[in-house]
């Protein structure tokens, strides 16, 4: 299987615009994304796919690829599948810009799904990270995964997932992480497939792969790394980069 990464990188973020491009330890935040994903070595190619110029430069003056975005789009799946349509790959795996700490145990996890999947039933793999701050499970900008007893997921929500009816129950609750693996195929159905109602309502874009019945297996991993979505998330990845 030919497998590459791609990193999509939106320069107006919407928490945090330009945060891809702030300082973290002498490095944009891109780059020491895009380095840490080239490090693990588990890519043919690794590329920045994106709508700005100055990331696009940033990436190709230290002798990186990057792809410079046609059209405009409304999430990172869009985005990625315009630059993948031409190319001839089996895997793609989606790495988010704003995670630095990437590393190579949770996209190896990722990717050695589809090398166990001979009859090729599964679309995507994502993964999962256990929760249990009562804050965290409750706030929207956390997004909450919930799956069967294979691990194949059933919903993704900003709300608590499964609802808290009796804490008496152990209930595990689970955080989705951002880190896609498609299969071509379906990465390519992503895009030509409307919106619907679940996915519009929620703002998630995994949602929009189970409303047209594509199979996603969750991956529980321990690694929580940072994800930097506001100034405060930059401030502890630079202390932890320290």
């Amino acid at each position: 299987m030919k497998i590459i990464a791609m990193i999509p990188a939106r320069y107006a973020a919407s928490r945090f615009p330009g945060k891809l491009m702030q300082d973290l330890q002498g490095k944009p935040v891109i780059q020491r994304t895009y380095e840490a994903a080239v490090k693990t070595g588990l890519f043919q190619e690794v590329y920045v796919v994106t709508d700005s110029t100055t990331i696009y430069d940033t990436i190709t003056n230290i002798g990186g690829k990057a792809i410079m975005s046609i059209k405009q789009h409304e999430c990172g799946s869009d985005r990625i599948a315009e630059a993948v349509e031409s190319m001839g790959v089996d895997i793609i795996v989606n790495v988010q810009g704003d995670e630095p700490f990437t590393d190579r145990e949770s996209l190896a996890s990722v990717i050695e799904v589809f090398k166990d999947d001979v009859k090729k039933e599964i679309d995507l793999a994502s993964l999962m990270t256990r929760i249990t701050d009562w804050v965290e499970i409750n706030d929207p900008n956390t997004v909450k995964v919930i799956v069967d007893n294979q691990n194949f997921a059933l919903y993704f929500s900003r709300a608590p997932i499964p609802y808290p009816r009796s804490r008496e129950l152990d209930i595990p609750y689970f955080k989705h992480k951002g880190i896609y693996a498609f299969r071509k195929s379906a990465l390519m159905d992503f895009q030509r497939l409307p919106m619907l109602i679940l996915e519009a309502t929620e703002k998630i874009e995994a949602i929009r792969y189970l409303e047209y019945g594509k199979k996603i297996k969750m991956v529980e991993t321990s690694v929580t790394g940072i994800e930097i979505d506001t100034p405060e998330d930059l401030e502890k990845a630079k202390k932890v980069w320290k």
